[in-house]
């Protein structure tokens, strides 16, 4: 943190741990430093014999500065990716062939033959792909409340009939989100949108979007529970397109679900070091073209969320579990990550600008330029972080 310290200690090797009062993010001042932006101290320096110097930030070769300077950042990545990695293997994957494992309660359940264990072999009389495919399959069906399934039953091949695959199911709520909020639950069924009913994931959807806005009547049904009312206010949400550019969409913060929980296998290492990889590479590829489009004035700045924001979002995260818990604690260090290797002065990536000067110059920066971009970087830095909380306040 930053301001008064509220706390410190000297470990046996010097360095002094503190808290501040201001937990506005931390830092690390280095020996020979004149500020928490790493400015050389001059007379410090100076001061300092040739042993001090070599151990100091700016007395030491440029390679180990530059690795020094890239730790943090790395740090948060490796943080990240092994977060992703650990929680890919204990979701698991779909088994092959699809098998279902839990079908998740529907107020017509009892017209339907499809249990858990049932080894699905056809749909409609088509048959198959292995899990891999099977999302493809899926939005390839005629959307219909009943669906007759051909599946493997204790070693007899069987027709039975069927939910349809994605059923208005609320699988997951967004933290901070309208249906969050409203207390919408994992295994909700929403039964109708404004009187009208729905039978499958993509009319509340396309419900949501005709709403414009507009506060929607929500009938839900929950087992033991039966039916009830709430009423939701739809939020615009810029979202990632595979493009990389954005669009804009209402949102009640809800994400479907099969109508069933399929069998899964725990993956093996290499699959959850993948997962892992492509979870950071998706985060850092949306953020930056999340950058790129709100400086163009594509998308709202109100995208952009302070410490109260993240803290509200943190607090939805932990109530839902700890598996989101984690996963947003792994979304967020890749963020950090990312944000300090921005080419800023006072952060990372600026102190990373001014070693490639070095590198290519042969010699660093003036002392006096140096302080200047210095300050100017942390004045944006402030600003920066006033107008995100100024956010957290104003924007819905």
């Amino acid at each position: 943190g930053f301001g008064p310290v509220l706390a410190s200690r000297v470990a046996r090797r010097g360095t002094r741990w503190q808290v501040a009062i201001l937990p506005l993010g931390g830092y690390v001042k280095f020996l020979g430093d004149q500020d928490a932006a790493s400015s050389p101290d001059s007379e410090a320096m100076a001061s300092l014999d040739a042993k001090e110097r070599r151990a100091s930030m700016h007395g030491a070769p440029l390679w180990a500065r530059t690795i020094t300077v890239m730790a943090g950042p790395a740090f948060n990545f490796a943080l990240s990716f092994a977060l992703f990695a650990v929680l890919f293997m204990f979701r698991g994957v779909a088994a092959d062939p699809v098998t279902v494992d839990h079908l998740y309660p529907l107020p017509e359940m009892e017209a339907h033959d499809l249990r858990g264990g049932d080894v699905i072999l056809a749909i409609n009389g088509a048959s198959v792909p292995g899990a891999d495919g099977f999302g493809e399959f899926a939005a390839g069906l005629e959307v219909a409340p009943e669906l007759t399934f051909t599946v493997l039953r204790g070693g007899r091949e069987l027709e039975v009939i069927g939910p349809w695959l994605y059923p208005p199911i609320v699988s997951a709520t967004t933290p901070a989100s309208a249906a969050a909020n409203a207390g919408l639950m994992r295994g909700d069924v929403i039964v109708s949108v404004n009187g009208m009913e729905i039978h499958d994931f993509d009319a509340l959807r396309q419900a949501v979007t005709a709403s414009d806005g507009e506060q929607v009547a929500l009938e839900v049904w929950r087992e033991g529970r039966g039916s009830h009312t709430v009423h939701l206010t739809p939020t615009q949400f810029d979202l990632p397109t595979p493009d990389g550019g954005f669009e804009t969409r209402w949102l009640i913060g809800v994400t479907g679900a099969l109508a069933f929980d399929p069998a899964i296998v725990t993956p093996m290492p290499g699959e959850a070091l993948a997962y892992g990889l492509e979870q950071v590479q998706f985060i850092i590829r949306s953020s930056l073209s999340g950058v790129y489009h709100m400086v163009a004035g594509d998308i709202s700045t109100c995208n952009l969320s302070g410490p109260i924001g993240i803290a509200e979002v943190s607090g939805q995260a932990a109530s839902q579990g700890w598996f989101t818990f984690v996963w947003f604690i792994a979304l967020l260090s890749t963020a950090i990550g990312l944000i300090n290797l921005f080419p800023i002065p006072v952060l990372d990536g600026g102190h990373l600008v001014f070693h490639a000067w070095e590198a290519v110059t042969g010699r660093p920066p003036n002392d006096r330029l140096t302080r200047l971009l210095m300050t100017g970087g942390l004045l944006l830095l402030l600003a920066l972080m006033a107008f995100a909380i100024g956010n957290d306040i104003v924007c819905p």
